[in-house]
């Protein structure tokens, strides 16, 4: 398509036709527009992409008493996301930190396969779904030092 107006520009993409008016290509428009767009397009995706990465929080489980007895509850209310990170904050030498499955949560029992944590403070990234998390030391877990949090 072809836009005509008065001759004002005399540099770039005219063609000055035998009347004095401008013929400019609509298509040269076009691929300029094409690019505004594609760089309109990159920056939103990266918008998006930092704010899914700002959208991850940091929880410490049990808030200020930290990883202990009573725990239980304390998922209740909040909402968990995947990449979520919970920090888990308890003296090591009386407890520590066990992912288990929805078997080993129930039962208190860490299967073999566990993965086991003792530094005393833990950072652990969630993953989407259920998650969950118990004190192997004895008697601790049915005591309420568990938490299962599912995130979305």
């Amino acid at each position: 398509m072809w836009e005509v107006y008065p001759a004002i520009r005399t540099c770039g993409p005219h063609h000055k036709s035998k009347l004095g008016v401008v013929v400019e290509s609509m298509s040269y428009q076009g691929r300029g527009s094409a690019v505004v767009a594609a760089a309109v397009a990159v920056v939103c995706l990266l918008l998006v992409l930092n704010f899914e990465v700002a959208e991850a929080a940091t929880y410490k489980v049990g808030d200020s008493n930290g990883w202990t007895f009573n725990v239980v509850g304390w998922p209740k209310g909040k909402r968990f996301r995947a990449g979520d990170t919970l920090a888990f904050s308890y003296s090591r030498q009386y407890h520590n930190l066990v992912v288990v499955n929805k078997a080993g949560y129930d039962s208190c029992k860490a299967p073999a396969n566990a993965k086991v944590y003792s530094s005393g403070n833990d950072q652990i990234k969630l993953v989407k779904g259920q998650n969950y998390f118990i004190c192997s030391f004895t008697g601790h877990c049915t005591s309420g030092m568990k938490i299962a949090v599912n995130a979305i």
